[in-house]
């Protein structure tokens, strides 16, 4: 059995996953972004070996959350569930950052560089990646008009773009990229058409490695079966960019 640790997991697809993962009988750590909701997500799953808390808007709290699943020792994979959606209004962080990016692009790579390599790695996307442009040139939203939708789906692309970057990178690590559906999350809204029950699904079949068929890497996924990404997301040259627009904002280098 496998230990996964889930970004984001106190609510919606994350804590989904996690449940379907302790039925499964692997051992889960949960994130939540602060005491009361780490609380919640103890209350709705037992189960769990522990709750790690950290508000991932941060750099320090992204560093924070990586020691602190360092500190609980190793882990079999990692899924990269925290976000925010697509309906958020301009907002910047302590560090100066446009919150959508702070938390879905650079996060996931602050957790992926700390965190102490796991065998397997999965990255939320979403379907809306498939229209967006990776916009590194102006990637803090320095000179366009914010569009909350536009940061959301391009955020999903520079995920699906991490995702691939780290299995170039490291042929020793499945790491691979899915979009789990417009689903009626809290995220989604009640009019999602998406099938719910299959949301969190791919997620945690790609983590639990009990399938010979995800022994794969640098592959996106819908629903369990392998899809096109967004061009963008397999262009090596974007992928480079990406990840030294992140080390150099954050400070943090990833691992070679």
């Amino acid at each position: 059995m496998s230990r996964i640790f889930i970004s984001g997991s106190s609510t919606g697809l994350g804590l989904m996953a996690a449940r379907l993962l302790v039925e499964q009988h692997h051992t889960v750590v949960l994130h939540a972004r602060n005491a009361y909701r780490a609380e919640d997500a103890k209350r709705a799953l037992p189960q769990v070996e522990a709750v790690v808390v950290g508000d991932l808007e941060t750099i320090a709290g992204a560093k924070d959350v990586a020691a602190q699943v360092n500190g609980l020792g190793h882990f079999d994979a990692v899924i990269h569930n925290a976000a925010v959606g697509y309906r958020e209004g301009f907002r910047v962080t302590e560090d100066g950052l446009p919150h959508v990016f702070a938390i879905n692009t650079l996060s996931p790579y602050i957790l992926t560089s700390l965190i102490d390599r796991p065998k397997r790695l999965v990255y939320l996307s979403s379907g809306m990646h498939h229209h967006a442009d990776a916009s590194l040139d102006d990637i803090l939203w320095s000179t366009r008009r914010w569009n909350g939708s536009d940061a959301y789906a391009e955020s999903k692309l520079h995920d699906a773009m991490l995702a691939f970057a780290v299995a170039r990178r490291w042929p020793d690590v499945f790491s691979n990229a899915l979009e789990p559906g417009w689903v009626p999350t809290k995220m989604g809204g009640p009019g999602a058409p998406d099938d719910m029950s299959q949301a969190h699904l791919t997620q945690a079949w790609l983590a639990a490695g009990d399938n010979a068929k995800a022994d794969v890497s640098g592959q996106y996924f819908y629903h369990l079966k392998r899809m096109a990404p967004h061009p963008q997301a397999k262009d090596t040259a974007l992928q480079d960019r990406l990840i030294a627009i992140c080390e150099d904002i954050s400070g943090v280098a990833l691992p070679v």
